[in-house]
């Protein structure tokens, strides 16, 4: 499980997380900054698409990153998706949004 950690001190986390850059941090404590790319609803879940912000694009691990929103005790988190159905079905809704939002640009 993914925590998010809000990067405006003092600020709450709203539906849109207010900002297109993230930190979250894993379960061993370790931070990560990931910059936001989009959010989508599939089959009654929320999924939220992100760049690693702090790597470089020519690493082998860069990529895009894909995790559910989930609500723990009251809070919305974001999880990994270890089902391999799921990630693939986000994963392809991302790349079709994607596409199409690059498709209006050049037109």
């Amino acid at each position: 499980m993914l925590v998010l950690m809000d990067d405006r001190e003092g600020e709450s986390v709203d539906d849109e997380f207010g900002s297109d850059y993230i930190t979250i941090s894993d379960d061993e404590g370790n931070e990560f900054e990931l910059e936001h790319l989009d959010t989508v609803e599939l089959e009654g879940r929320i999924y939220m698409a992100f760049l690693p912000a702090d790597m470089d694009e020519d690493d082998d691990d860069f990529g895009l990153i894909i995790l559910r929103v989930t609500v723990k005790d009251g809070e919305e988190v974001l999880t990994t998706l270890d089902d391999d159905d799921e990630l693939n079905a986000a994963y392809e809704c991302f790349i079709e949004r994607l596409s199409d939002d690059l498709d209006g640009e050049e037109g």
